[in-house]
């Protein structure tokens, strides 16, 4: 299989030179990727859905596997043990310790740690895992995490990834159509794990990791990924939060979604409704996501 054979049919798709371009774009924008977050990322990309609306991720990996073999992409190693991982506990978080309430000039200056040696990777993963209502530490596509400090000890641990597929009210908002949102999605970074530990209790804490996460982010993801992106995204769950730091932090609401997922796919109700929060990092983010791709 070469080049020059497309388009042809694999994996019962028709594939396209411009389709094999595409993944290979896919997997240099999301270096950090494992072959089946791969296989997830391209499915949303291509829209390819089961009939009862779940990502076709075997046909996927399989594609790629092939397109692998044959030497038109270079896929990431292999995973050890990846379909199953659990993070070992930390000594430190086996307990947690007293509550108690905090002034924000007590916890001031914070730091950030962009999370990227292996011990802090499986500290952050069970600090979400155990505190985070989600109780996952998934993140899908291109991610930041980051640890929070106050002086030594942790306070807070913050999740940044890629955004959702498919969200109406978000793309109602920007004004984009189809085929546009395909090319420019990887512009807008979704804030996906928010985390102050439950036992720092401090007002204004929130608004303020908020303000300081969104000053260093744009660099951080330009630094790993070289491009910046223009746009924020966040999911509130409206039964359990009411998303006040987000609109103090002036974030905008734009309304919420239907319940379906990541995919955007179906009309069974899969997932709780969330309220969905935007933050624009550029004054132009609109004309640059609704912009036509460079051929």
């Amino acid at each position: 299989m070469q080049e020059g054979d497309f388009p042809r049919l694999v994996q019962g798709r028709m594939i396209t030179l411009e389709d094999l371009y595409k993944v290979r774009r896919l997997i240099t924008d999301n270096p950090q990727a494992s072959r089946h977050n791969l296989a997830a990322l391209l499915c949303h990309l291509w829209e390819w859905y089961s009939p009862a609306g779940k990502i076709k991720l075997k046909s996927a990996r399989e594609l790629l596997d092939k397109l692998h073999n044959a030497g038109l992409i270079a896929l990431p190693p292999l995973r050890q043990n990846s379909k199953v991982e659990k993070v070992k506990q930390q000594t430190l978080f086996l307990e947690p310790p007293p509550t108690r309430k905090r002034t924000l000039q007590e916890l001031l200056p914070l730091s950030f740690e962009v999370v990227t040696a292996k011990n802090k990777s499986a500290l952050w993963n069970e600090l979400i895992e155990r505190y985070h209502y989600l109780a996952s530490s998934r993140l899908f596509g291109a991610r930041m995490r980051y640890l929070v400090y106050s002086g030594d000890e942790i306070i807070a641990a913050l999740g940044f990834s890629a955004a959702a597929w498919q969200i109406e009210p978000r793309d109602r908002f920007i004004g984009w159509d189809q085929n546009i949102r395909r090319s420019n999605l990887q512009l807008i970074v979704n804030n996906s794990r928010f985390l102050i530990l439950p036992w720092i209790k401090c007002q204004n804490l929130v608004s303020t990791l908020l303000s300081q996460v969104i000053k260093r982010l744009p660099d951080d993801w330009e630094r790993t990924y070289g491009y910046r992106p223009v746009l924020l995204e966040t999911f509130v769950d409206g039964e359990k939060f009411g998303g006040t730091s987000y609109i103090a932090s002036n974030w905008i609401y734009v309304g919420f979604t239907k319940g379906k997922g990541r995919q955007g796919k179906g009309k069974k109700r899969i997932v709780s409704e969330k309220d969905v929060f935007l933050y624009p990092l550029q004054k132009d983010f609109r004309e640059r996501l609704v912009k036509e791709p460079e051929e």
